[in-house]
C-alpha cells in the first residue's frame, strides 16, 4: 500500500473515532470467512459497522483524532477489528451472542471507548453488556420521581373510601 493511501485510510479512520462516543476493539482471527460473514450480517442488522484494522494505522488514528486514547494502546496487538455503534452496549450484546450461537470464543474482547471511559479486558464484556442507554436511564429517573406522587394518590384515595365508611356508620349510629 502505499503511504498516500495509508494517510488516507488513517484520516478516514481518525474522523470516524473522533465521531464516535462508542467503539470497541476484538481480536477477530482465526474465524473462517463463513464465520466472519455471519458477524458481518448480525452487525449490519444491529447497525453496527465492523472494521478489520492494522494495528498500526489505529493507532495512528487514534493519535490524530485529538483525543487520549493511551488505554487503549497496550491491546493493540495481534488481529484487531473495530465495532462503531450508536449506544454503548450493543456491541458488547453482539458479541455475546454470537458467542453462544457460533460457540466459539471468538471475537475477543480487548478493549472499549464509551462516553469518555476505557474498558479494558475481556472480563469487562459482561459489565458492558448490561450497560444502560441514556433514554433507559432517564426513563428509570422518571419512574422512581413519580413512585412517591403514586403512593400519595393511593393513599388518598384509599383513604377518602374508610373516612367515607367511617362517616356512614357514625351516622347510623
Amino acid at each position: 500500500m502505499r503511504k498516500e493511501d495509508k494517510n488516507q485510510l488513517i484520516n478516514v479512520l481518525a474522523q470516524q473515532i473522533k465521531g464516535s462516543n462508542y467503539f470497541y476493539v476484538t481480536d477477530a482471527s482465526d474465524l473462517s470467512s463463513e464465520t466472519t460473514n455471519q458477524l458481518r450480517r448480525l452487525c449490519f442488522k444491529q447497525n453496527i459497522r465492523m472494521k478489520m484494522v492494522k494495528n498500526s494505522l489505529l493507532k495512528k488514528a487514534m493519535e490524530r483524532s485529538g483525543r487520549d486514547f493511551s488505554p487503549l494502546y497496550d491491546v493493540l496487538n495481534g488481529h484487531t477489528a473495530i465495532f462503531f455503534s450508536e449506544t454503548g452496549s450493543a456491541p458488547a450484546q453482539l458479541i455475546q451472542d454470537f458467542r453462544q450461537r457460533t460457540k466459539n470464543p471468538k471475537p475477543l474482547f480487548k478493549g472499549a471507548y464509551i462516553e469518555e471511559s476505557f474498558y479494558v479486558g475481556e472480563d469487562q464484556l459482561d459489565a458492558l453488556a448490561h450497560l444502560k442507554t441514556k433514554n433507559e436511564l432517564i426513563g428509570d429517573i422518571i419512574s422512581l420521581l413519580q413512585s412517591p406522587a403514586r403512593n400519595v394518590i393511593s393513599a388518598l384515595q384509599s383513604g377518602g373510601g374508610k373516612l367515607a365508611g367511617i362517616v356512614k356508620t357514625l351516622s347510623e349510629k
